[in-house]
């Protein structure tokens, strides 16, 4: 495929495979964006909430 007719989203997914490619960018394939990517925008929300909450409960309770 040439590189001036690929979308916006085919060059990202090209880019993250060459950064995958490099071993030393990431540990074993795996980064946050892998993360963030795999589990979706809900998953990501929820994520967030579960940590805000468990660190609200280690502050009532331990502190």
């Amino acid at each position: 495929m040439d590189r001036d007719n690929e979308t916006s989203e085919e060059r990202r997914e090209r880019m993250r495979q060459e950064e995958l490619k490099n071993t030393s960018s990431s540990i074993h394939g795996s980064s946050l964006p892998d993360l963030v990517g795999g589990i979706g925008w809900k998953g990501t929300g929820i994520l967030i909430l579960v940590l805000i909450l468990a660190i609200i409960i280690y502050v009532i309770f331990f502190h």
